[in-house]
């Protein structure tokens, strides 16, 4: 039995997410922005039609913001990560196996299935009546050509949002394909794109056709992976579980410059927090610890300073408190005044099971915090994250990101639920 698998895709996320609450933006053009308002991360079709492009820096786009009533809106992350979690949990009703392979994207295993074009409408019909949210579906036999689907789904309005690849004949396959850009095939980015021009590759088709051992040669084991998968050949199992983090990294842009120490001590705190709270949650503990500052690289005329330091931990430990020194002794072994800091970050490696504990005989073993650290995650996750914190977290709110345009937390937050 050929395998049958579907791509669900949220359209445009970020921008759905406020449209739902904000019915009144159904026909204004709408982009959502990074970290500190930087640059624009979610476009509305209207947006795109006037040419924002996806990644461009905001102030770039002011101009043509106030000529055509662009409205921008600071990141909600705390909103999509909700809806997102709403979105997933209708889709895995449809499906025996399924992957969530990013914040907007679901892949199902619909292998076996009766009537799956029926199936994937239902899907779009549920999602869209339950939470709001537009979605469009791609299927095919690899999850190569179901993202493809997906693409053909999004922008051929004839489709109605669902797209099967498998249902096409052998002539309209080599049709459609040739009329896609071969960087609309995930995993082929622009560097990938220009190298594969060089050897005449311009298509879909033309990747699909291309000679393989000569494929393999220049371009290596992930290229002809994805040759195989267009060829219908499954190389790219479904993850129905995540593997644990190997590395946790938790960092930040500051919303301004920061020049004293315990501002970027206090900003470090939450890291470590963020950072122990995820390793928490996969069980598992990290040996070593890495803190690294940055001063802000495209200021080209204040002076630069980029340092970082790692040291092993006496022992493994995912203890908020034991983290949380290392992590400011680093900090004040790097910091030098006259330095406007920009960003800086945690990075926790060399991580293991807490079942795996590994003693040293020159070092005492440090008791941990562990029914502490239980109490700590279980308030949190009850009242919201940051309701239980460590001392030296929170002080100061001059590094925090700058949300100027963020909309209300419509589903997180008893204050922001809308009222009817």
């Amino acid at each position: 039995m050929s395998p049958q698998l579907a791509l669900v895709d949220c359209n445009n996320f970020y921008v759905s997410c406020e449209r739902i609450f904000r019915p009144d933006l159904a026909t204004v053009p709408v982009v959502v922005l990074s970290n500190n308002d930087g640059c624009v991360v979610s476009r509305s079709n209207e947006a795109k039609a006037l040419g924002v492009k996806m990644g461009q820096p905001w102030f770039e786009c002011k101009a043509l913001a106030e000529e055509h009533g662009i409205l921008a809106l600071s990141s909600n992350y705390a909103l999509y990560a909700d809806m997102s979690n709403r979105v997933m949990s209708i889709l895995r009703d449809f499906a025996p196996r399924h992957e969530v392979y990013s914040i907007d994207e679901c892949f199902l295993d619909l292998t076996g299935l009766p009537n799956v074009r029926a199936l994937s409408y239902a899907m779009r019909a549920r999602v869209a009546a339950w939470t709001g949210m537009p979605v469009c579906v791609g299927i095919g036999p690899t999850k190569t050509l179901a993202k493809l689907a997906n693409h053909v789904a999004k922008k051929h309005p004839r489709s109605q949002g669902v797209f099967n690849y498998s249902a096409l004949s052998v002539a309209q396959k080599d049709q459609l394909l040739q009329r896609i850009p071969v960087e609309e095939v995930w995993g082929v980015g622009r560097k990938l794109t220009r190298r594969l021009a060089e050897h005449g590759v311009h298509t879909v088709q033309d990747l699909r056709a291309a000679h393989v051992p000569t494929l393999r040669a220049e371009f290596g084991v992930v290229v002809e992976k994805i040759q195989r998968e267009l060829q219908e050949i499954p190389c790219i199992d479904l993850q129905e579980i995540q593997a644990d983090r190997q590395q946790i990294i938790a960092s930040r842009s500051f919303g301004n410059a920061v020049t004293e120490l315990p501002v970027l001590q206090d900003a470090l705190s939450t890291f470590v927090a963020n950072a122990c709270t995820k390793l928490r949650a996969q069980n598992s503990q990290a040996a070593v610890i890495q803190v690294f500052l940055q001063t802000n690289r495209f200021r080209k005329e204040l002076p630069q300073y980029m340092p970082s330091l790692a040291v092993p931990l006496p022992t493994p430990t995912n203890d908020s408190l034991q983290v949380n020194r290392w992590a400011n002794h680093l900090c004040e072994r790097m910091f030098k005044p006259g330095y406007q800091y920009k960003k800086a970050g945690v990075v926790l490696s060399e991580i293991s099971p807490v079942t795996h504990q590994q003693g040293d005989l020159l070092e005492a073993c440090v008791p941990g915090h562990g029914k502490l650290m239980l109490a700590l995650d279980t308030l949190n996750l009850r009242f919201g994250r940051g309701t239980v914190k460590v001392s030296t977290q929170g002080a100061y709110s001059g590094w925090q990101m700058r949300q100027e345009r963020k909309s209300p937390n419509y589903t997180t937050c008893w204050e922001d639920v809308p009222v009817v």
